[in-house]
């Protein structure tokens, strides 16, 4: 008799955790565990071999393409929520004029996700269906802003950034110039947000063994100045870190930022560096403490905000947003929903979009992270329909606009709409290129269109990563 795999299998935590992240090989070994099945009877109804499903299973070989996803979750029936919590699209979705095709109850795009067009018309109409899509002046905006030519991050950089994170610190040669670490400071920051990756990872390093040896030197108020650059330095390398992919230099920097932050004594300084540990931790997959550490921060912050200049509302908002992801990221719907309302209150108190402490905080802000969340949930309609609320123009930073249509791109991807991904993930490129060249998680974004797309679609994806550089 076939075995049946238990649906409460697809709700257990483990299994959730497991999909989130894409552990192929965690899902197999809970299969078995739970399903009784053996890892012939898994490779049969996947269509592999015992040995490569032990493979799997073992950690040896990893899953990597949206195709293999595909034929994991047909053969072993994923639900529409263990499908969208690995990042494809459900089953059951809307037939396009609001009508179910599939069961009451079922994950369906929201209204305002429009039919794609029927195959053969004019490429034109595509395009400007498109455009009505993701909201007026999405699309259009962005590919009028010129793009610079990628930097890749070099290995030598990045192992000099290891480098002088983990080395002991150099006695001091003399007196700090903290007016020209203030500006290296703000040139690393302004870079980082352009989505210069490649020329922060050149400055970080001498600019992190200046700044150890000032704090070190340094005495009284040019000591808390020296910090304060340290916090925000080590903040910026953190970031750039997470980016890339290194959890545990990430960590590391972040950790720096904390303590520097700490201190100066400074509550905004503690705060604005509590963002970034925040990041690390829900980096390194610790979503639930994430959320609770940007709480208490956010917490305590308002708690002094009596009168709340524009650089302690954006702090206090950000946090709020990052505890918002880290909560969409764990799975709490309640405590995203809540952290989501209290950003937007911010936003609305602090009245314009602004950059006030790098934050780039402001009420469109909010908006992308709606966009985030929503994703992270599996709720690709809604996310489409809060990223056709965005003003691109008013975002005061590239890194923003590009993470935003990277986030509706992965939306668009969860729907099948490979042309839609294709056209936001160009988009991208077109104002950060090292967005789509330096971070893994973006390549695979283009590897995903190239394998899973329709042949068409395949074909552009294909020439689109073969410009950048990009192996899929």
């Amino acid at each position: 008799m076939r075995s049946e795999i238990p649906g409460s299998l697809w709700n257990r935590p483990e299994m959730i955790t497991a999909l989130r992240s894409r552990a192929m090989g965690r899902v197999l070994q809970l299969v078995r565990q739970y399903a009784g099945l053996s890892q012939t009877a898994i490779g049969s109804r996947i269509g592999m071999s015992q040995g490569k499903v032990s493979s799997i299973m073992a950690g040896s070989h990893h899953v990597t393409t949206l195709e293999v996803y595909e034929r994991i979750a047909d053969g072993l029936q994923f639900p529409d929520s263990a499908r969208t919590a690995l990042g494809l699209a459900p089953r059951h979705i809307s037939a396009g004029d609001g009508s179910p095709s599939g069961s009451p109850g079922t994950l369906r795009p929201a209204r305002s996700v429009e039919r794609d067009p029927r195959p053969g018309e004019d490429s034109a109409v595509r395009r400007r269906e498109f455009v009505g899509l993701t909201g007026s002046g999405l699309f259009g905006a962005i590919l009028a802003t010129a793009g610079t030519a990628p930097t890749p991050m070099a290995g030598s950089a990045l192992n000099d950034l290891a480098t002088v994170l983990t080395e002991p610190p150099a006695a001091p040669a003399g007196p700090a110039d903290l007016t020209r670490l203030s500006a290296a400071v703000v040139a690393a920051k302004r870079d980082y947000q352009a989505c210069r990756y490649g020329d922060v990872l050149t400055m970080l390093p001498p600019l992190l063994r200046s700044l150890r040896a000032a704090t070190a030197s340094a005495e009284g108020a040019h000591q808390r100045e020296a910090h304060i650059l340290s916090a925000e330095a080590h903040h910026v390398a953190a970031s750039i870190l997470i980016k890339h992919g290194d959890k545990g230099l990430a960590w590391l920097a972040a950790d720096r930022s904390v303590h520097a932050a700490h201190q100066t004594e400074i509550p905004l300084m503690i705060g604005s560096s509590a963002r970034i540990i925040t990041h690390a931790l829900m980096d390194s997959g610790h979503h639930r403490a994430a959320a609770t550490n940007a709480g208490i921060a956010a917490r305590r912050m308002n708690a002094a905000l009596i009168q709340p200049t524009d650089d302690d509302l954006s702090v206090y908002g950000s946090l709020l947003l990052r505890g918002a992801i880290a909560a969409a990221e764990d799975e709490d719907r309640h405590t995203t929903t809540e952290l989501l309302d209290e950003a937007e209150q911010a936003g609305r108190r602090l009245g314009h979009e602004g950059n006030h402490m790098w934050t780039a905080f402001g009420p469109n802000n909010v908006l992308c992270h709606r966009v985030n969340a929503a994703i992270r949930l599996g709720d690709a309609g809604t996310a489409i329909d809060f990223a056709r609320r965005v003003d691109l123009d008013a975002l005061p930073i590239n890194e923003r606009k590009a993470t935003l249509l990277l986030d509706a791109t992965r939306a668009f991807l969860m729907w099948s709409r490979h042309e839609r991904a294709l056209h936001m993930i160009r988009a991208a490129e077109q104002i950060a290129p090292e967005e789509i060249t330096g971070r893994p998680s973006t390549r695979r974004l283009v590897g995903d269109l190239v394998t899973t797309g329709p042949i068409t679609v395949r074909r552009e994806a294909r020439e689109f990563a073969d410009n950048l550089g990009i192996a899929v």
